[in-house]
């Protein structure tokens, strides 16, 4: 009797894990990052009318503001919400206060906004605090201890993205390994999100990669244009352009360290419209260029050489042109739409001025 009773509570514990490996934190292949470091963006209504008219159901955001929360009420848009680095210390200090922060922040606008993951920090690993590196893995454990207090657990998905600073090379993408004194921190990471069934998050910026070295890499290898592309010996495989490089790199790092299964998406991605006199890719041609190219490549609902039955994910980076952002003149510039919600340049999306929706919105708030 003892024994068929530990049988039935093997069972119950095997399906339990993998209820919660079935997280899913995004819906079909295409998402956006709402950012809004910037005083003359639209309202979140406006934005939710504007995400629903382009019928992107995916969105990132890298905060928890309320104001955001509460106009996604409704609306069937899929939010993952951010704990910002600045919480990330004290999250892994006082598990209490990781569990007030789910309640207020989460817990409190379901089921009506359809809060579907919590992004723990943001290229902590990597950056220039080392504390926050440390401080990293106990803050994602609290705040999911806190979800499974709730009982939400499975149903929010908790992940970190990570910058390609994480990596010791990518080229070839075979070649890649995570950075030796990022591995100590970056393993019991992995370990901890193969357990509950997240994935890798990466933000990549072809964009990035050819500004740093635009004398090897071919513009249009960046761009998805037809290009020469490059190979790798090693896996004897073929790329035709850089993004899907970059996630077989980060594929390639992941199996190094003993998570070959683990899923990579893309957290961030894009290409700026404009830039300072030193940013010479930075053009609102090419930018059009990449965004509808990738929008193409993520509609074939394919994987990459290395892996190519995992469907390739990807939120794009941004909806809007931040103007208040600091750096040079390109980080304020990666919006697909203007702060008046008019598009940057088409790819086949509507302003909100020219949308039918957002006549209605103004027709409501005249009533």
């Amino acid at each position: 009797m003892k024994s068929s009773r530990r049988f039935l509570l093997i069972f119950l514990l095997f399906f339990a894990s993998i209820g919660r490996l079935k997280v899913q934190a995004f819906t079909g292949t295409y998402g956006i990052n709402y950012g809004r470091i910037a005083d003359n963006i639209p309202s979140p209504d406006e934005v939710v009318t504007l995400l629903r008219a382009a019928k992107i159901k995916n969105v990132r955001i890298y905060d928890a503001d309320h104001s955001v929360l509460k106009a996604f009420s409704g609306t069937g848009l899929e939010l993952v919400v951010g704990l910002p680095n600045d919480y990330v210390k004290e999250m892994n200090a006082n598990a209490s206060h990781a569990l007030t922060w789910v309640k207020e922040n989460v817990q409190a606008f379901l089921p009506g906004t359809s809060i579907c993951g919590i992004a723990v920090g943001n290229e902590v690993l990597g950056g220039s605090d080392y504390e926050l590196w440390e401080a990293l893995l106990g803050a994602v454990k609290n705040v999911y201890n806190a979800l499974n207090k709730l009982h939400l657990a499975d149903k929010i998905q908790i992940t970190t993205a990570h910058s390609q600073a994480v990596f010791a090379n990518s080229f070839p993408p075979s070649s890649c390994v995570f950075r030796d004194n990022v591995v100590q921190f970056m393993k019991p990471l992995l370990q901890f999100f193969s357990q509950i069934g997240s994935p890798f998050c990466l933000n990549a910026y072809p964009f990035l990669a050819y500004m740093g070295d635009p004398g090897n890499i071919d513009i249009n290898y960046a761009l998805f244009q037809k290009t020469q592309g490059i190979y790798d010996p090693k896996t004897d495989l073929h790329y035709d352009n850089m993004l899907d490089a970059q996630i077989d790199a980060a594929y390639a790092a992941l199996e190094d360290a003993g998570y070959k299964k683990m899923e990579v998406i893309v957290t961030e991605t894009g290409w700026a419209s404009r830039g300072d006199d030193n940013e010479a890719a930075a053009t609102s041609d090419n930018a059009r260029t990449f965004n509808y190219n990738l929008r193409k490549r993520l509609a074939k609902k394919k994987g990459t050489p290395f892996r190519p039955k995992i469907v390739l994910k990807a939120y794009i980076f941004a909806i809007f042109n931040e103007d208040l952002k600091p750096g040079p003149t390109s980080e304020r510039n990666f919006g697909l739409f203007k702060a008046d919600g008019s598009i940057s340049y088409d790819v086949g999306f509507r302003g909100l001025k020219s949308s039918s929706a957002y006549s209605s919105l103004l027709s409501l708030k005249k009533i």
